[in-house]
């Protein structure tokens, strides 16, 4: 079983409101989505378009609640920019965080990234870097991760469809070419499903290096569909490729073996975004709450 002392269980706010698509889920308030995290049992959450900027308030109002920052998305832009430029606003990140008591950060590298691009497929217009955009994004990486370490933080790398740190093979050469003790991953199984490949590759190969957990299910049908038709990531999101926990394909019993196999320490966090209109995110954050308790006594 998991220590209870060393694992924490959190939700996303995207299964409320959606970053990438802000009106999908814009009748949804910063208050009833947090409360509703509470209610279903969570302690803990990631940071979404209608949080509070002023830190103060937020952690007033997660405080009443019971809740705190778990880590917040980060999209860095080395390959296309100035290292200057990311390093710049990555800082601003750490001290926002920090301020609310969390200690990862999840960075994607979203340089020319057609993840949020509505009419441009996944599977054919993925953005693929070469020999020489990869070394600059690993170096920077490392840049970054040491900024992170310096500050108590780590600094997790989120695999991502549509960015050119997508697929399995992706993954292991940025794992392979980044330093062990600065570049963490923020390993999420429903992206590496989606991507079609087998989640549970990456947790056996580096369990070292697994900094933060996104716990995601996807629908088999949909997905197939998705593929088949070639849908880019919004239309996919919006279809219902994504679901929690328990309510998909994902092997999760043998994900969450190897987790505590390795004796991972962090975070679980649910982040599965849906259209909040389909699936009621209190349902199916009360949904997910209840199969992880389950399978894992959490």
């Amino acid at each position: 079983m998991f220590d209870k002392n060393k694992v924490r269980l959190g939700i996303a706010p995207i299964g409320w409101t959606n970053d990438d698509m802000p009106a999908l889920g814009g009748e949804n308030t910063f208050e009833q989505c947090i409360s509703e995290m509470a209610l279903a049992g969570f302690t803990g959450c990631e940071v979404g378009n209608k949080y509070p900027k002023d830190t103060a308030v937020l952690k007033e109002a997660l405080d009443l609640r019971g809740m705190r920052i778990a880590s917040k998305w980060f999209s860095s832009f080395l390959v296309d920019k100035p290292f200057e430029e990311t390093e710049k606003e990555f800082i601003k990140e750490l001290d926002y965080l920090e301020a609310m008591g969390a200690n990862r950060i999840n960075i994607s590298e979203q340089s020319r990234s057609v993840q949020g691009k509505e009419q441009l497929s996944i599977f054919d217009h993925k953005v693929v870097f070469s020999d020489k955009e990869w070394a600059v994004m690993c170096e920077g990486l490392n840049k970054l991760g040491r900024i992170a370490v310096e500050r108590g933080f780590k600094l997790c790398f989120h695999h991502h469809m549509g960015t050119g740190v997508q697929t399995i093979a992706e993954t292991e050469r940025l794992m392979d070419n980044t330093d062990p003790e600065l570049v963490f991953l923020c390993y999420d199984t429903g992206h590496f499903t989606f991507s079609g490949e087998d989640p549970l590759y990456i947790l056996k190969k580096y369990p070292e290096r697994i900094g933060h957990v996104h716990l995601k299910d996807v629908r088999p049908d949909v997905l197939k569909k998705a593929t088949e038709e070639r849908w880019s990531f919004l239309k996919a999101v919006r279809e219902g490729t994504f679901t929690v926990p328990g309510d998909g394909c994902v092997d999760f019993d043998s994900v969450f073996k190897q987790l505590e196999k390795m004796q991972y320490e962090g975070w679980l966090l649910v982040e599965a975004e849906q259209d909040p209109a389909k699936a009621n995110p209190f349902k199916y954050a009360k949904m997910a709450r209840k199969f992880i308790a389950e399978k894992t006594g959490l």
